[in-house]
């Protein structure tokens, strides 16, 4: 007797043939009816340009991407046989150590002097998970007290895996399907899209920062493509979800908050308000906060209901002594409310000051020539909340009014470089959030194209060389050097390769030209006086002054051009203010052509 079951056919994979092939990927042979790959990227993935099945590329994308992450992971990290102190690798140990070993209720009140914790609970639950695995393995490695400040090599492989695995489970399935619907949204072939995705993995500062210097970052990064992918999706309520995970893994997510809010509101209103759309944006951000605060506080009330004494031993935050409601610590909700200000105290430690390193943003310019720390906090903290919301300003206006997909990636990279150059205790590391929206520009419309491989390749080169003097604390020049330069060659950018800016090259502006030259030039020359030139003696950081007043000149022009895109983009000035405004890229037409048409019609 025959089986009912019939196979299901195979879709067949159309070859991506010249027709098809994006002008941005390829070059036509005068010549010849032949083409040739416009830049060494294309080159590598050119046999996977016919009818080569996704499942064969990806893969070998991912191992590709594995490989040089974990070769990264070999050389040293932050802290490293640097006592007492340590470095980065040494706070995430200790966090896996105290959430394994000490009662929840202790976790944001334990030791604070010595790397206490200073992020949202996510990743604190992320410590406890990897320091359970990792206490299964050996105990000693996160034994309260003797285990601070180890080295062994077993734990060092453990820990670099576990930076590997959490990436390959959070950031790397969200750069997939952000990548894979962004590129679809302008109708760009698998093969153009695994391009795209193989530049965006290989970005080289992310790589530097998580798997050489040491930290997890990739994990909040990828919940914040998870949200962008599943806004892109129409799935807003995952999108609110996945995004107040970023939030409450790694404060730094708030670069791109305002951004996703502005979007979210602008859906809710346009073209016509949604009140059960707001309604439910609304409630699944509040219940997801609560879910993710929910076992911090749970805990720590069911441990003070099992010991009445554990609220006198736990220090009250200033900022819960200067409320002007008096608390009894006697009730039954002081526990929560005591948890509560801690974590929110520690998550956002305004009394480190403005500055707390050398970094390449506004301020860091300004207490290059006049000091800010003869100011007041609360001062400071006023003026950078003032400026950094004028900053974006004009980017939430943009995108609440036109929320449309292909321009999130725009606002979000707006928002961050607002925030990175102008809010309150900006790390250096905290560049990765406004680089990871510019780069999955690259999928955007023309995205591989001149004008934006110019201005995402040389975003990338200049937040990478302002990381430098941080990795060279680390003795992490050469894998810097490694993947900064394989990252340009396989791209086609300076200083490997010149072509973008040759006199022939007519697709990019002569203004633009000159001023990425003129970065480009000021970069190669400085890393030439900071390895043969000694500092003057009375100025020892002289070098990295320079390194910060030339990144943050190059973050303000990535700001002005992120924004006036958004604006451009969005059809603004067509439609308020009737600028003529010819974009052939994005299809568009001028003002005079629409009142043309209509006339006819």
């Amino acid at each position: 007797m025959l089986s009912p079951h019939r196979p299901r056919k195979k879709k067949k994979v159309a070859a991506t043939t010249p027709s098809t092939v994006s002008q941005s990927l390829v070059i036509n042979d005068p010549n010849t009816t032949e083409i040739a790959p416009t830049f060494p990227l294309v080159s590598f993935l050119w046999p996977a340009r016919k009818s080569t099945s996704q499942w064969i590329v990806l893969p070998l994308i991912l191992m590709v991407v594995g490989l040089f992450r974990w070769a990264t992971g070999t050389w040293g990290y932050s802290g490293y046989q640097n006592p007492p102190m340590y470095g980065d690798f040494e706070a995430q140990r200790h966090w896996m150590e105290i959430t394994t070993q000490l009662p929840i209720s202790k976790w944001y009140f334990f030791d604070l002097k010595y790397w206490g914790l200073d992020y949202p609970p996510v990743t604190a639950y992320h410590s406890w998970v990897l320091g359970k695995i990792g206490s299964w393995i050996q105990p000693r490695w996160f034994t309260l007290g003797s285990s601070r400040g180890i080295e062994e090599q077993s734990l060092k492989v453990y820990m670099r895996a576990t930076v590997l695995v959490s990436e390959y489970i959070f950031y790397i399935p969200a750069a997939i399907l952000f990548n894979r619907k962004i590129t679809k949204l302008r109708g760009a072939s698998a093969w153009e899209s695994s391009v795209v995705l193989a530049a965006v993995l290989l970005q080289p500062a992310t790589i530097l920062i998580d798997h050489a210097h040491f930290q997890y970052n990739t994990v909040m990064l990828g919940l914040v493509l998870a949200s962008m992918s599943s806004a892109l999706a129409n799935r807003y309520l995952w999108s609110c979800v996945f995004f107040v995970g970023a939030l409450c893994f790694k404060q730094m997510a708030l670069y791109c908050a305002p951004a996703m809010f502005a979007y979210l509101i602008g859906i809710c209103l346009i073209p016509r308000p949604n009140i059960v759309r707001f309604v439910s944006i609304s409630l699944v951000t509040i219940v997801s906060f609560a879910a993710i605060f929910a076992p911090l506080l749970l805990g720590s009330l069911y441990e003070s209901s099992k010991n009445s004494k554990l609220v006198e031993i736990l220090e009250p935050p200033p900022t819960l002594r200067s409320l002007p409601l008096r608390i009894d610590t006697n009730s039954w909700y002081y526990p929560l409310v005591l948890q509560l200000a801690q974590s929110i105290y520690r998550v956002f430690p305004f009394a480190r000051g403005i500055l707390e390193d050398k970094v390449a943003n506004f301020w860091g310019c300004v207490h290059t020539i006049h000091k800010l720390n003869a100011y007041p906090i609360p001062v400071l903290q006023r003026i950078s909340m003032l400026a950094t919301f004028i900053s974006i300003l004009p980017t939430c206006m943009t995108i609440s009014l036109f929320p449309r997909k292909e321009l999130l990636p725009w606002a979000m990279a707006s928002s961050a470089w607002g925030f990175f150059l102008f809010s309150f205790q900006v790390h250096e590391k905290s560049v990765l959030l406004p680089l990871l929206p510019m780069t999955v520009l690259l999928g955007t419309e023309g995205g591989l194209g001149t004008e934006m491989r110019a201005w995402v390749g040389w975003a990338n080169v200049l937040g990478v060389w302002t990381l430098f003097p941080l990795l060279k604390r680390d003795e992490l020049r050469v894998p810097y050097a490694v993947l900064t330069l394989l990252w340009t060659y396989l791209l086609g950018l300076p200083p490997v390769s010149w072509s973008l800016y040759t006199p022939r090259q007519t697709e990019l502006a002569a203004p633009t030209k000159l001023l990425h030259l003129a970065f480009y030039l000021a970069m190669l020359v400085w890393h030439v006086l900071d390895a043969f030139v000694a500092p003057p003696a009375g100025k020892p950081d002289l070098w990295v002054v320079i390194n910060t007043l030339i990144g943050a000149a190059g973050f303000g022009v990535c700001l002005l051009w992120c924004s006036w895109q958004l604006i451009l983009r969005s059809g603004l000035m067509e439609d308020y203010f009737g600028v003529r405004i010819r974009l052939e890229k994005l299809g568009k037409v001028d003002v005079k052509e629409k009142k043309a048409l209509k006339k006819s019609q």
